[in-house]
């Protein structure tokens, strides 16, 4: 659920408005990108090999998962939710299903990846640390979405 509400708020943040778009979502990727090269701790040996295995992984799960859920996004948008028959819900199910195993199959691959690079305790401490960048960045929403309400 938290996944979900990450998801939702990210993407209305990206999508503020069309001529910054893409500025946003480079400064979020440039902010996790320090942040994780800030207390990953990495060698130069294991930078070398991390971030192409990083950057690859995440260009994946972008299409993997964002783009396929801005399909869904659009089909409701257009066919309004209202609309929606049973069967047509249940394709859509369908679909939601085979994202989150896509999802599930590519985290499986990433960990593998990093497996030859890193030891399993700076995987779990990278897994950690994008928890804390997830939190950090929500809470910041947060209070930027209190300050522009007043």
């Amino acid at each position: 659920m938290k996944k979900y509400i990450l998801l939702i708020l990210l993407c209305l943040f990206a999508f503020k408005s069309n001529a910054q778009k893409g500025s946003k979502k480079d400064h979020i990727k440039s902010l996790k990108i320090a942040f994780l090269t800030d207390n990953l701790e990495l060698s130069s040996q294991e930078a070398e090999k991390f971030w192409p295995i990083y950057n690859a992984y995440f260009e994946e799960m972008h299409k993997v998962k964002y783009l396929e859920y801005k399909k869904i996004k659009h089909q409701l948008k257009e066919e309004g939710f209202e609309n929606l028959s049973e069967e047509e819900a249940k394709v859509l199910l369908k679909k939601l299903e085979e994202i989150e195993k896509n999802e599930f199959e590519l985290n499986k691959k990433f960990v593998a990846n990093l497996e030859t690079v890193l030891s399993a305790k700076k995987i779990i401490l990278l897994k950690k640390l994008e928890d804390d960048f997830n939190r950090k960045l929500l809470d910041r929403l947060r209070k930027e979405y209190h300050r522009n309400k007043e």
